[in-house]
């Protein structure tokens, strides 16, 4: 089996942020024959049409047309997804027939106070919908960004959260590969 290659998009833009620790931990973790790289959305402006597709979106659409699937991390601000990743989405959203993300899998964690990242799991799920991202229902990934579970640079340190995000990271590659099988047995890329 060929190597699977995921694309991690999180949606805090500070480096020590819990969530963006998730995915540098994530990429650390990753199973075999599979590995994450992490977008970097802080350049991305403000989805406009009047503009021209900026390079920062050109890269970020390059990236996710590589990716077997998708990893977010989505933070919650104000019972919702972060603004900085629902952008993100928003401008591969523009791309014909969602061309970067139709179809592929992907998976949500996050970091987050009181509930963890329920209500921004929750919402990205329904951008989801949209984009044709099959996103894992289970295992579900939150935790709590201000216990000890995370160091002061954002990294998680808690060995019972990075056994339970090995777990999503490994069903994430198997469902990958499922689907792939599937495309495949069906005469489909």
């Amino acid at each position: 089996m060929s190597k699977l290659n995921f694309l991690g998009i999180c949606g805090s833009l500070r480096h020590a942020s819990r969530n963006m620790g998730l995915l540098r931990k994530a990429a650390q973790i990753m199973p075999p024959d599979s590995s994450l790289e992490i977008a970097c959305i802080s350049d991305i402006p403000f989805y406009n049409e009047d503009i021209a597709k900026p390079d920062s979106v050109k890269r970020l659409v390059k990236k996710a047309e590589k990716a077997d699937g998708f990893l977010f991390a989505s933070p919650e601000y104000n019972y919702s997804l972060a603004p900085a990743l629902k952008n993100a989405l928003d401008w591969l959203s523009r791309e014909p027939n969602l061309k970067p993300v139709s179809g592929k899998p992907g998976a949500i964690v996050g970091a987050g106070g009181g509930m963890g990242t329920v209500r921004s799991q929750t919402h990205l799920r329904q951008v989801c919908v949209y984009l044709n991202i099959l996103l894992l229902d289970k295992p579900e990934f939150f935790s709590n960004a201000f216990s000890s579970s995370y160091n002061d640079e954002g990294d998680l340190v808690d060995e019972v959260l990075e056994k339970q995000l090995a777990a999503l990271l490994e069903t994430l590659a198997d469902w990958t590969r499922a689907l792939r099988a599937g495309r495949e047995s069906l005469g489909r890329k």
